[in-house]
């Protein structure tokens, strides 16, 4: 069952695109990050719910990604929302920012918390494999990746 787009949803949520250029390696070519969460055995985008703390969106954006990946990424454009029901059965809205790594940080400094245990980066047609639903496969439409 589809969610009502216009209906106020159940749960706000907020969260990332993170990309990096790896010049040496991948001469020049886009690499986007994913999360893989072991309390739900999939691959995603950092994301999360709002907390009482967060002033909007975007800040709860910022924060759920420095919280999962340890990195204080930089926030881009907003690139698109998701809807879908979670696995609750929720109404759930999620907003997202195309992100960049901070001045200095390779992004390969990764250690597992409570809530994710691997990062994988990888190029957008891979991510595309990974990623566990459809709902985040369409955020790959949204990068724009040098050839």
């Amino acid at each position: 069952m589809s969610a009502d787009v216009h209906a106020d949803p159940d749960v706000h949520a907020a969260g990332g695109v993170v990309c990096r250029t790896r010049r040496r390696v991948l001469r020049g070519r886009l690499e986007v990050l994913l999360v893989h969460r072991p309390r739900y055995d999939d691959w995603t985008f950092p994301k999360g719910k709002r907390d009482d703390d967060d002033h909007d969106d975007l800040a709860t954006a910022r924060r759920e990604v420095e919280e999962e990946t340890g990195f204080a990424c930089v926030a881009g454009r907003e690139i698109s929302s998701t809807r879908y029901r979670d696995h609750r059965g929720r109404d759930k809205l999620v907003r997202y920012w195309l992100m960049d790594l901070p001045d200095g940080t390779t992004g390969d400094d990764f250690e597992s918390n409570s809530e994710v245990d691997a990062l994988q980066w990888c190029r957008p047609a891979e991510a595309a494999t990974l990623l566990t639903y459809e709902h985040d496969r369409v955020l790959l439409d949204h990068l724009r990746d040098p050839r």
